[in-house]
């Protein structure tokens, strides 16, 4: 893959990034302020920024709404189709009945009440029961222009008519005589419910029904630092807020502001790529890599705009500082810092006082930089936890006091935040473990774990090879020495060393630190004897692989010999046979050499080590050339090309080693015995 193909593809995984981070970032305009009834106001003096109406509350308006649909008068209208048809019926009967010999005065009593009650109206028995079953107790009677309010008693229904024309007669008028002239064949309603203009006129009612309890003039105070946010205090803030927001919408504003924010966002990732590319090139090329960088970022920056945006947590509560601990556990300090920076510079954005924010999570990055400096326990990271809430809580209180210069204004319940941010920061533990077996990782939680000597290939490698056990211990205190001399991982060279020689344990009797007394290889030819030493890499390798080692750890057992030669038979084989041709691949380990710090330091750890056991006397100067000779050796056999030691690392790493050697191999003094006085009369006699 060319070099620009592999620029292209880094580059087109953050501008994803910065892509889905703009997308989801919130356009609406921000109100500033964040507030609750009946709680403390948290921030300085507020006055209106200009007039404003107070708003009535939605729960308010459908009250309002509610009691309007409850209160109105059903309209119902006239049809005097069906009423002059029934009364033409009865007029037209009136002469019959007189011919029956029905008294004037009684058919003059029908006919008057029959008109007067049409001129009520006369209501149809669902209708009436439906207004009662809404409890209607008045409705409005239309006819053409003219409207007639009254209460539902004052209109009949056929029956209540018939009734009120029996029961209402005077008492020169028979009511037999008045049941026999059959007056219900001429009643009929006329009245019916005008469904329409019933509801057109509640319409209009609930549309007039006033939005606000009131004005707001510029300039008016509103609230103060520490005043209890009363009801109507609340309203007005919640008015102010809808007042804001509304005005910051607008379609040409919000694609104004969009592009503003595609642009800040992208220019802050590709800071970002920039600096992946000049000081990380390593992990800007290796696509993993920037990929889990880039997840970091990102779900911090889409769970804070999702927090902001919904008002899901305050956005204190989320614990960004974990994003360094997790960079910081499987990279470098530097790229931990930075990513954090760009993660919160983004984060900052959506708070409602970027600075504020800025200020107290830049700190607290830094915090965690500062003492994860060793990260090798669980407890580690409980102390990160506590010394964060430390520094969120001391930046805050001076933030506040430099800022008010007043303690009243102090936000006791950001504490409580900090306190929730914290406990959720002291289980980036599980975390770590998660993203470690996602990305496949090593973490240096693991490294602790795989250098316990009681984990399964070590104990097996003490029982079967206690010699080769004992060499990697040495092993292991020389390398991590000059590791940390030269900014090495240290717990990562500790390990290595431990396991580097595991594939000994195949047969621990070839390798003399096992030995006792009896040597294979005197029988067998050299380059059977060199290939059977060389067999120890390719055996270790594929015993890691079976118990699962992390291919970090796999690297020490593959390069701590690279592509050097088994000197002792090689040498040996030359000065046997002189002249005769040989095949230095038959005596030469598979390799590759060293291209770390840390398998280099190893290797050369590793030959330090072996080569001091056959030191006949461990002086300074014997010692400290044979140190000299062994690394200078490497170097001439170009064994360390490929591993990034400057000349002054090295010349660092000797002495290290020097120093180490001399305590391990001091000279003891010679303890006195005590004299008993028996052995004392024994000399004088």
């Amino acid at each position: 893959m060319s070099t620009k193909k592999e620029k292209f593809l880094s580059a087109s995984c953050i501008f994803t990034a910065a892509f889905v981070i703009a997308f989801f970032f919130p356009r609406e305009g921000k109100f500033r302020y964040q507030f609750n009834e009946g709680k403390p106001w948290k921030y300085g003096l507020l006055t209106a920024p200009g007039d404003f109406p107070i708003y009535k509350e939605a729960g308010e308006i459908e009250a309002a709404k509610d009691s309007l649909r409850r209160k109105s008068e059903p309209y119902f209208r006239f049809n005097h189709d069906a009423e002059n048809a029934k009364l033409e019926n009865w007029r037209s009967r009136m002469p019959v009945l007189q011919d029956a010999g029905i008294p004037h005065h009684v058919i003059m009593y029908m006919d008057e009440s029959l008109r007067g009650i049409y001129r009520r109206g006369i209501i149809s028995d669902s209708d009436l029961e439906r207004m009662n079953r809404e409890n209607r107790t008045r409705i409005t009677a239309l006819s053409n222009s003219l409207a007639d309010a009254g209460a539902l008693t004052d209109f009949h229904s056929v029956r209540s008519a018939y009734g009120e024309i029996i029961n209402g007669a005077p008492e020169d008028v028979d009511r037999d005589i008045l049941r026999g002239c059959h007056i219900d064949e001429y009643l009929t309603e006329n009245l019916f419910y005008d469904s329409e203009t019933s509801e057109k006129i509640l319409e209009d009612q609930i549309r007039n029904i006033p939005l606000s309890s009131g004005m707001v003039q510029a300039g008016e105070r509103i609230v103060d630092s520490g005043e209890i946010v009363d009801s109507h205090t609340y309203s007005v803030l919640r008015s102010l807020k809808t007042v804001y927001e509304t005005k910051s919408g607008g379609a040409q504003r919000r694609n104004i502001v969009l592009i503003g924010q595609f642009i800040l966002i992208f220019g802050i990732m590709a800071c970002f790529g920039f600096y992946m590319f000049t000081f990380a090139p390593e992990k800007f090329f290796r696509r993993r890599d920037l990929i889990f960088i880039l997840l970091c970022i990102l779900g911090a920056c889409l769970l804070s705009e999702l927090c902001v945006k919904y008002s899901l947590v305050n956005i204190y509560i989320i614990p960004f500082a974990i994003i360094p601990i997790i960079i910081r556990a499987f990279f470098d300090s530097h790229t931990a810092l930075f990513t954090s920076l760009i993660a919160v510079a983004i984060c900052s954005l959506t708070a409602l006082f970027p600075y504020e924010f800025l200020l107290l999570q830049i700190c607290s990055c830094i915090v965690v930089i500062f003492s994860l400096k060793e990260l090798s326990q669980r407890s580690d990271l409980i102390k990160c936890s506590f010394y964060v809430l430390l520094s969120y809580s001391v930046f805050y209180l001076s933030l506040i006091i430099y800022q008010e210069g007043d303690f009243s204004k102090i936000n006791w319940e950001m504490f409580l935040y900090f306190g929730i941010n914290s406990v959720l920061l002291s289980f980036s533990y599980l975390f770590i473990y998660v993203l470690e077996k996602i990305f496949g990782y090593l973490s240096p939680f693991t490294l602790v774990e795989l250098s316990n000597l009681n984990s399964t290939l070590l104990k097996e490698l003490s029982e079967k090879a206690p010699g080769t056990f004992q060499h990697t211990l040495q092993v292991s205190i020389l390398a991590s020495g000059a590791g940390e001399k030269v900014g090495a991982d240290t717990q990562l060279i500790r390990t290595g060393a431990l396991y580097h020689d595991i594939g000994k344990m195949g047969n621990p009797g070839l390798f003399t630190e096992n030995q006792n007394g009896v040597n294979p290889h005197e029988n067998m030819p050299f380059e059977e004897s060199a290939r059977m030493i060389i067999a120890h890499v390719a055996d270790g390798i594929e015993m890691a692989k079976k118990h699962g080692l992390h291919k970090k750890v796999i690297d020490f057992i593959s390069t701590h010999h690279g592509r050097g030669v088994t000197k002792y038979f090689y040498n040996s084989f030359l000065n046997d046979f002189p002249g005769v041709p040989v095949n230095k691949e038959a005596f030469s380990y598979p390799g590759p050499n060293p291209s770390t710090k840390e398998t280099a330091i190893l290797m050369m750890a590793d030959s330090v080590e072996a080569a001091s056991r056959s030191l006949k006397a461990y002086t300074d100067e014997s010692i400290k050339n044979l140190v000299n000779k062994i690394v200078n050796d490497k170097i001439n056999d170009k064994l360390l090309d490929d591993a990034p030691l400057t000349l002054k690392d090295i010349d660092a790493i000797k002495n290290v080693f020097i120093e180490r050697l001399k305590t391990m191999y001091h000279t003891r003094i010679s303890y006195p015995e005590l004299k008993r006085p028996e052995d004392e009369a024994k000399q004088e006699a």
